[in-house]
C-alpha cells in the first residue's frame, strides 16, 4: 500500500513537470503526504528528455526536478549524461565554443540554487590543458549552493552512433576522484561507457581500463550511480540488463542507472532507468520512452518495476539469429518512431505532416505512426494515382484515412506527368544530337511520376504554416536503391527508413491489434504484395510487383541481417541456411543470383543513403549517417573470394 501511494503522488510530481499545473499549497500538500513515506536516503532518478544546445531550456527543467527533490528531502537527484547541453550534440560545441561557456554558467546559476540536496547532472567541461581534446564529458555534484565536485569520463565510445572521442578528452582512470559522500553512503559515480567495459562479461574488450573494477578495488563503495545517454535498439535491453545485474552482482554493490529519454534526430533514448540490489536483481525500473520523477532507495528491498514493452521480456535470453517473428519487438519499434516523430516535430517546431497514400504498406503504416505522434488533425494524406494506379490502391488510402480520421485529398498527377513527358522528349531529342548514348529502357516514366508526386508535397509544405513532408522509404528498399531521388525518399523526415519489410507488415498487423482504434488499416493493404504501380513487367504485361524487380523480401530483409549483425560474405551466405530457403526450396543457382543482385544494387545505392532526411534508428545496426559511412566510389569492393590463382592473372 504503501509503494502504490508513493506511486501515486509522483505521479502527481510528475504532472507538475510536464505542465506546471498545481498551485503551491497542492505542492505542499503532496510534499507533506509524501515525506513520511521516503526511507532516509532515498534519491531521485531525474528520467528526462533534454534537447541539445537548449541550455536554457534544460537547466530551468532540471530546476524543476531538483525543487521537488529538495522539497521531500531526497538525498540526492540523479539526471542523465551530458543533461545540461544535450546529447548527442554533434560538432556544435566546437564550431561554437560560446555554448560550452555558457552551459558552465548555466551549471553554476543551478548549483547556487541547491540545498543539501546533492545534484548530481551531466555537462561539457573545457579542457584547461594546452593538449587534448578541447573539452570533457563531465558530471558535476552540487549542493549546499556550490559545485562540490566534477567527474570526468574515461571511457570514450567511437562506434555506431557514438562519437565522443571526436569532441572529449578521456579522463585518465582516477578512482579517488569518483568517489562522494551520499547521505553517509560511499558512493561511486560513473559515466554511461565507463561502465561498459567489463572482462569477465565481454568476450571482446574496446578499452584497456575497467573503471569500474579500479573503483571497486580500492574504495569498495556501498553505492555505484552510473548516469548514461544510452540509445534504444533491437537486442539492446538484452544487453544492458544482463550486464548491469552481473555488475552489481560480482562487487556484491547495489548500482543505479539514470537514462536519458526522448529522440534527437532520430537517435531515440528510451529511459528504462534502474536500480539493481547487491545480488543482481532488479529492483526499480523506470517507465520506457517517458520522462520521470522515480524515487529509489538503495537500502530498501521494495519493488518497483515498470513492464518492458509487450513482448521485450522474450528476448532477454534469446540467441543472436535472423528470425521472421518480429512480434517481441513491435511495441519498442512503435514507440520508438511514434517517439522520434514527435520529438522531431516538437523540438523543431513542426506542427503539421503531408504524405502521399498509395494505397501500399510504406505509406500505409507511416500514416498511422504520424497519426498517433502529432494528431490525426495534423496529418494531410494525399492519394495522387496516375494511369498505372489501381482502383484498389485508391480506395485502400481514402479507407485509411477515413479510419485514421485525418485529412484527405486525391488529386490525380495523370496531367503533370504527361505535361513533363512532352517537355523531357523535346528535350531529349536535342541533348541526343551531342550525346548517342542514350538508354534503349530507362527509369525516367517511374521516376516522373513519383517526382511529381513529391513536387505536389513540398508544395504544400511551403504554402502552409509549420508543415513536413513526409519520405515514405523502409530499409529492405533502401539497401536495393529501390526509391527515387526527390521522388519517396523526399521530405523532413523519414519514419520507417530503418525498418525492414517483412517487420513492417508485422508492425501494420500488430497496429491493428493494439491500437486504441482497431483495424485502422484495411486488410487488403496487409494481403496484397508490395507494387510501386509505376511500370509493367514486360514478361508478365502486368504491373511490377516489387519482389519481381527485386528478391523476395523474407531472402532479402535475412541478408540485410546477415550484412549487418554477422558481416558475412557472399561465400558466407552461400554456405548459410537462410530461412526462405528451407520454405520454399531454392536452388543453389537462384541463391546466388540473389545475393550477386543484392551486393551489385547495394554497391549501386550508396549515394541514395546520405541524401535521405533524417530517420529513427530501430534496428541493432543501421544505414543511418549517425552510425554508418562508406565511400560512393567503392563500388568495386570485392563481396566475396577470389582464389589466390585469380589473383595472380588480374596482376598479369
Amino acid at each position: 500500500m504503501q509503494a502504490d501511494n508513493i506511486k501515486n503522488l509522483t505521479s502527481i510530481i510528475e504532472q507538475d513537470l510536464a505542465q506546471g499545473n498545481l498551485s503551491p499549497q497542492e505542492k505542499l500538500d503532496t510534499v507533506r503526504k509524501l515525506k513520511p513515506l521516503l526511507q532516509k536516503g532515498s534519491i531521485v532518478l531525474a528520467q528526462t528528455n533534454p534537447t541539445p544546445g537548449d541550455l536554457k531550456g534544460n537547466a530551468q527543467k532540471a530546476m524543476r526536478y531538483i525543487d521537488w527533490a529538495a522539497a521531500i528531502e531526497a538525498a540526492a537527484v540523479v539526471f542523465p549524461e551530458m543533461f545540461l547541453i544535450g546529447y548527442p550534440i554533434g560538432d556544435f560545441i566546437d564550431k561554437f565554443p560560446v555554448i560550452v561557456e555558457e552551459n558552465m554558467q548555466w551549471l553554476e546559476a543551478l548549483a547556487a540554487k541547491t540545498s543539501s540536496t546533492k545534484v548530481i547532472i551531466g555537462f561539457a567541461q573545457k579542457n584547461p590543458e594546452k593538449t587534448g581534446k578541447k573539452y570533457y564529458n563531465a558530471i558535476a555534484v552540487l549542493s549546499n549552493g556550490k559545485i562540490e565536485k566534477i567527474i570526468r569520463k574515461s571511457l570514450l565510445p567511437n562506434y555506431s552512433e557514438f562519437n565522443d572521442y571526436r569532441h572529449f578528452e578521456p579522463a585518465p582512470v582516477d578512482p579517488d576522484s569518483r568517489i562522494i559522500d551520499l547521505n553517509g553512503v560511499k558512493t561511486g559515480i560513473i559515466v554511461c561507457e565507463d561502465g561498459w567495459n567489463d572482462d569477465e562479461f565481454f568476450e571482446h574488450n574496446l578499452y584497456a581500463d575497467d573503471p569500474v573494477k579500479e573503483l571497486m578495488l580500492k574504495h569498495k563503495p556501498g553505492l555505484l550511480i552510473n548516469c548514461s545517454s544510452s540509445i534504444t535498439r533491437a537486442k539492446k535491453e538484452q544487453l544492458k540488463h544482463n550486464m548491469l545485474s552481473f555488475v552489481s552482482k560480482k562487487y556484491n554493490c547495489p548500482l543505479i542507472y539514470v537514462n536519458q529519454t526522448g529522440s534527437n534526430d532520430g537517435i531515440t533514448f528510451d529511459g528504462a532507468s534502474r536500480m539493481y540490489n547487491a545480488k543482481g536483481e532488479l529492483k526499480v525500473r523506470a517507465k520506457y520512452f517517458e520522462e520521470q520523477f522515480l524515487i529509489v532507495n538503495p537500502a530498501s528491498d521494495e519493488e518497483n518495476i515498470f513492464p518492458l514493452p509487450k513482448g521485450l521480456e522474450k528476448t532477454l535470453t534469446s540467441q543472436k539469429a535472423f528470425t521472421l517473428d518480429h512480434e517481441p519487438d513491435l511495441e519498442r519499434t512503435y514507440l520508438t518512431i511514434t517517439g522520434a516523430v514527435r520529438d522531431y516535430f516538437n523540438k523543431t517546431g513542426f506542427k503539421r505532416a503531408v504524405l502521399g497514400l498509395s494505397g501500399g504498406l510504406d505509406s500505409t503504416v507511416c500514416a498511422v505512426l504520424l497519426a498517433d505522434a502529432i494528431g490525426a488533425e495534423n496529418v494531410f494524406g494525399l492519394s495522387m494515382p496516375s494511369k498505372l494506379t489501381s482502383d484498389l490502391s485508391k480506395s485502400d488510402a481514402q479507407e485509411l484515412a477515413r479510419n485514421l480520421k485525418i485529412n484527405f485529398l486525391e488529386t490525380p498527377v495523370k496531367d503533370m506527368v504527361d505535361l513533363t513527358k512532352n517537355h523531357f522528349e523535346k528535350v531529349f531529342e536535342q541533348v541526343q544530337t551531342k550525346w548517342d548514348v542514350r538508354y534503349k529502357e530507362s527509369f525516367t516514366m517511374d521516376n516522373i511520376q513519383a517526382r511529381s508526386r513529391a513536387l505536389i508535397l513540398w508544395g504544400i509544405a511551403n504554402e502552409f504554416q509549420a508543415c513536413l513532408p513526409i519520405a515514405t522509404s523502409d530499409k529492405s528498399e533502401l539497401y536495393m536503391g529501390y526509391a527515387t531521388i526527390n521522388g519517396d525518399m523526399s521530405g523532413g523526415f523519414a519514419p520507417i527508413a530503418d525498418v525492414c519489410k517483412t517487420k513492417l507488415f508485422a508492425l501494420a498487423k500488430w497496429m491493428n491489434e493494439n491500437r486504441e482504434e482497431k483495424n485502422a488499416i484495411p486488410l487488403s493493404v496487409i494481403n496484397k504484395r508490395p507494387c510501386a504501380e509505376l511500370a509493367v513487367n514486360p514478361l508478365t504485361n502486368k504491373i511490377l510487383l516489387a519482389e519481381e524487380a527485386l528478391m523476395p523480401y523474407e531472402f532479402l530483409d535475412e541478408v540485410i541481417w546477415r550484412v549487418e549483425n554477422l558481416n558475412q560474405s557472399m561465400d558466407e551466405m552461400m554456405e548459410a541456411a537462410f530461412l526462405h530457403e528451407a520454405k520454399e526450396n531454392i536452388s543453389k543457382e537462384q541463391k546466388s543470383q540473389w545475393l550477386e543482385k543484392f551486393f551489385s544494387r547495394m554497391s549501386k545505392a550508396i549515394f541514395k543513403w546520405g541524401l535521405m532526411p533524417p530517420y529513427p534508428i530501430v534496428d541493432a545496426r543501421s544505414i543511418n549517417r549517425y552510425e554508418y559511412s562508406q565511400p560512393v566510389v567503392s563500388s568495386k569492393i570485392q563481396y566475396k573470394h577470389s582464389s589466390i590463382e585469380e589473383k595472380i592473372q588480374a596482376l598479369s
